[in-house]
């Protein structure tokens, strides 16, 4: 008599007949979902057994080996570990990349995409860098070429979304190709402003902050469509990541959240507001391990974000921007809340102490009434320099 399988042994009997191409794009899906935050039974086991067999043909599977690490290189700097649904305009999902490859090597530009994969191994190979990355260009531009032909009617961008509806679940991976065309159409640009950027920028005033702005401004000018990932690029030069919100606070009429929305750059805001959604995932991690004094630097700078927001941006709770915080933090509450009974006793005094909350003491409330104080007197000189310059006659300087 037979005996009953397990269920491990079945799922990998399942999977033994599926095709590669299949396998793959099943991997592809499965850490999908897992970056979701999904939960699927058995999960763990086919990304085991999957990932096994990638690593032993010698294959990286979410880089498709040499040759789509060399064309997706552009896009480095701006690839997150979330998934599509939940990367923002200037961010592109490292999740999202092998469906695309192979969507451009299948569907897209299949003959073309062969002919760059054997030029390319041939070129890595010799370790000829420089021809790699030359025929990587061409191949970027061919690949521009055809998507700019493909999207831009309202057909073809149709026909685009369903023919990737065969490689993946997931809708928003159709958003993280049309931003990829965005990122390579700019591609030189985004490169030399980084490239002129300060390579670290200890704190985002003054002098630093007139250069990144007349950067910013000159480039949004020739690329509007790229200007998130300009901000993305941005972001990764500060030393202190949250103030990237300057870019949009300090060009406002004034600190009201109606006005900063007005501005060129309010994104940025958005943007800081992932920063903390990030903060909390982290957070998250850091509890289920245990990990305390990591969980509590992550704690620290996640009131440090909302401290930021709440003293730069007024009328902060009648905006989408201060529903989403009012949200974070209370889920940032319940998540201590909902761990704090799983730490040894003798660390959870860590996680409650008012430290953490350095702008709840006396010092950091004086800091917060002279951050006010100076928004207010400076919006008072702008407002009086405005009406100096709309009714000079009646406004003079006394001699």
């Amino acid at each position: 008599m037979a005996r009953d399988e397990t269920p491990n042994e079945r799922i990998r009997e399942y999977l033994r007949r599926l095709t590669p191409q299949a396998r793959s794009r099943l991997l592809a899906e499965v850490e999908r979902v897992q970056l979701c935050g999904g939960d699927m039974p058995g999960s763990d086991f086919i990304l085991a057994e999957l990932r096994v067999e990638f690593r032993n043909k010698g294959q990286t599977h979410d880089r498709a080996g040499n040759p789509s690490r060399y064309f997706f290189q552009p896009l480095e700097p701006l690839l997150v570990d979330r998934a599509a649904e939940s990367a923002n305009s200037g961010q592109i999902s490292r999740g999202s990349l092998a469906t695309i490859w192979q969507w451009i090597n299948e569907n897209l530009l299949p003959t073309m995409a062969r002919d760059y994969a054997d030029t390319m191994k041939r070129a890595v190979a010799t370790n000829n860098l420089r021809e790699a990355q030359q025929v990587a260009q061409s191949f970027q531009i061919k690949v521009t070429k055809y998507l700019e032909s493909t999207l831009t009617s309202a057909d073809g961008a149709e026909h685009a979304r369903a023919s990737l509806s065969v490689y993946t679940s997931s809708p928003a991976i159709f958003d993280d190709l049309t931003k990829m065309l965005s990122v390579l159409r700019a591609r030189d640009a985004l490169a030399e402003f980084s490239k002129a950027l300060p390579s670290k920028i200890d704190e985002f005033e003054d002098e630093q902050f007139a250069k990144v702005i007349d950067l910013l401004n000159a480039f949004t000018a020739k690329h509007a469509e790229a200007m998130p990932f300009a901000l993305t690029t941005v972001a990764k030069h500060l030393k202190t990541p949250w103030q990237l919100i300057r870019l949009a606070t300090k060009i406002a009429d004034s600190k009201n959240a109606a006005d900063i929305a007005a501005t060129p750059y309010a994104i940025a805001v958005s943007m800081v507001l992932d920063q903390l959604h990030d903060k909390r995932l982290a957070l998250r991690r850091a509890l289920k391990s245990n990990r305390i004094p990591i969980a509590r630097d992550i704690l620290i700078d996640i009131y440090d974000i909302e401290y930021a927001l709440r003293v730069r941006v007024d009328l902060l709770d009648e905006s989408e921007w201060g529903q989403r915080l009012d949200g974070l933090m209370e889920a940032v509450a319940a998540l201590v809340q909902a761990e704090v009974h799983t730490i040894p006793e003798g660390l959870r005094h860590v996680l409650g102490s008012r430290a953490l909350h350095s702008h709840d003491t006396l010092t950091g409330r004086l800091t917060y009434v002279a951050w006010k104080g100076r928004d207010a007197l400076a919006d008072g000189a702008a407002y009086c320099r405005k009406l100096v310059s709309e009714a000079p006659g009646i406004f003079r300087c006394s001699k």
